[in-house]
């Protein structure tokens, strides 16, 4: 388990970017990292979602890395899509896991909530994350502490994702007690993603 592997990097896009100018950048850092798993988070229209999905799943399957969407749950099979990563706690998880059957990507988000996060396990997701596991400036709620996921990594043998907030401290200090690390804005914000990455995750090397 966590304490045992060093986690991975599960890689998240931007909630609002420009599909044409987002690939190379997006292209870069597939190639200079080796990433898990891509989340689509794209924050948009159905149609505008569908073509960058479109998009993202040639660049991503063909660096065999598989591409889940946040929440939209009919676009996994009609888009060829590797699953779903659901923001709703664990309300959701039962009926997408049986819409889908066992294959595709269950992934759930369940804030700083144990309870959340077993229940969400037993029901069909095929991870946790937790978090933020840091201040973002936009959550007014509770962080996900070190000490849930040291809980989890030894007693839960389901994957845990952290997320939110991450600096290279936390990646430091979580890195003994999480499975992946779910990296978005704290690197596509910057003018050199690949460089942003490299310095965020270095504890992991």
């Amino acid at each position: 388990m966590a304490d045992t592997e060093t986690p991975q990097i599960y890689l998240v896009t931007p909630p609002a970017f420009d599909a044409d100018s987002f690939a190379p950048r997006l292209s870069a850092v597939l190639d200079a990292a080796e990433i898990a798993c891509l989340r689509l988070a794209l924050a948009a229209d159905a149609d505008t979602i569908a073509r960058a999905a479109d998009g993202l799943r040639e660049i991503a399957h063909a660096r065999d890395v598989p591409l889940v969407i946040e929440r939209h749950v009919a676009l996994v099979e009609r888009l060829g899509l590797d699953g779903v990563h659901m923001t709703d706690g664990a309300r959701s998880v039962r009926k997408v896991r049986e819409a889908f059957g066992p294959d595709p990507i269950v992934g759930c988000y369940c804030g700083a909530s144990r309870h959340d996060g077993l229940t969400a396990g037993e029901i069909g997701a095929d991870y946790i994350a937790f978090g933020p596991a840091g201040a973002t400036g936009l959550d007014d709620g509770e962080l996900a502490e070190r000490d849930l996921f040291a809980w989890w990594s030894e007693m839960v043998e389901l994957p845990v994702v952290a997320e939110g907030g991450l600096t290279s401290a936390l990646v430091g200090e979580l890195a003994p007690v999480t499975d992946f690390f779910a990296i978005g804005t704290e690197i596509w914000s910057a003018e050199d993603p690949v460089a942003a990455l490299r310095d965020l995750t270095a504890a992991l090397r």
